[in-house]
């Protein structure tokens, strides 16, 4: 019997949510950054492991309501948190407990879970065997705990059998060559905003978006028409740069993540437009795909 299922990766911000999950599917499908709240939608990712099919599902950060955009990113994250077969918490070994504790408080029992305790490569044995001693409290609460090293691949296939040990009985729910449900057009608007949040410093990646208007795909080469939306004038110049420079690292950066998975030379044109006041405009967030 085949087993499959949704599995939702949760975790405060900057856990490495998204990390994770390209580094068990294998391939950089989702946007990865070392600053906070990055990660704005759901996405997923198809990974098979002998007979089970597992649809990871990678959410925004649990985090407090602030802007209309932050709540529909925790919105985002609860909905994936209820809609699923199983979650896994994501705990990196140097956080407190503090963190899960709230987590419990939004599940309070309802879907069944995993804790996987990241970066154990970065802390002594002893610091590791304090941390795990101090979730032992709550062992009533998660299926198993299981410590991970993600650059390394530490712990990945314990994860992955332990996940397919808690998922029911199923058909395949999608074609095992697929690597993802994910439309094209939104992968590479990740790419672009991971560019942006990679060159450019300070508070306007937060305050920046990417539209793709178009993709036009050749037998060599797929061009790529996309806006970068920004919410001041002033942006415009640090997204574009001096002389263009920033842009042109920012459409570097994209591009070559384009090509690495599409496995074809890309051709981006990035349009750089203002749109005073987007992040807290609901109708406007409704229009470009925020919608609760």
């Amino acid at each position: 019997m085949t087993k499959a299922g949704f599995v939702s990766l949760i975790g405060r911000p900057n856990a490495g949510k998204s990390t994770l999950m390209n580094s068990l599917l294998g391939e950089n499908i989702a946007m990865v950054s070392q600053k906070a709240n990055a990660t704005r939608k759901r996405s997923n990712a198809i990974v098979m492991h002998e007979e089970t099919q597992i649809i990871f599902v990678d959410t925004p950060g649990l985090h407090e309501r602030e802007k209309i955009l932050n709540k529909y990113m925790l919105d985002e994250a609860l909905k994936a948190m209820g809609d699923c077969d199983l979650i896994v918490y994501l705990a990196p070994i140097t956080d407190s407990t503090e963190h899960y504790e709230k987590f419990l408080k939004l599940n309070n029992n309802r879907v069944k879970h995993i804790i996987v305790l990241s970066k154990i490569d970065q802390v002594k044995q002893d610091k590791l065997f304090k941390r795990i001693a101090s979730y032992n409290q709550y062992s009533n609460k998660f299926e198993a705990l299981i410590p991970i090293a993600i650059p390394k691949k530490i712990g990945h296939n314990e994860l992955l059998k332990v996940i397919s040990k808690n998922l029911p009985q199923s058909p395949f729910l999608y074609d095992p060559d697929d690597l993802t449900s994910e439309l094209v057009r939104d992968i590479y608007a990740g790419f672009i905003r991971e560019g942006i949040f990679e060159n450019v410093s300070d508070e306007v990646p937060y305050e920046a978006d990417v539209l793709i208007d178009a993709i036009e795909e050749e037998n060599n080469i797929d061009k790529i028409f996309a806006t970068i939306i920004i919410e001041k004038e002033s942006q415009k110049g640090i997204i574009i740069g001096k002389g263009g420079d920033c842009i042109k690292r920012i459409g570097k950066y994209s591009r070559e993540k384009i090509e690495i998975l599409s496995g074809k030379k890309a051709y981006l044109d990035l349009q750089v437009v203002v749109k005073k006041g987007w992040s807290k405009d609901k109708s406007f967030l409704e229009k470009i795909g925020y919608t609760s």
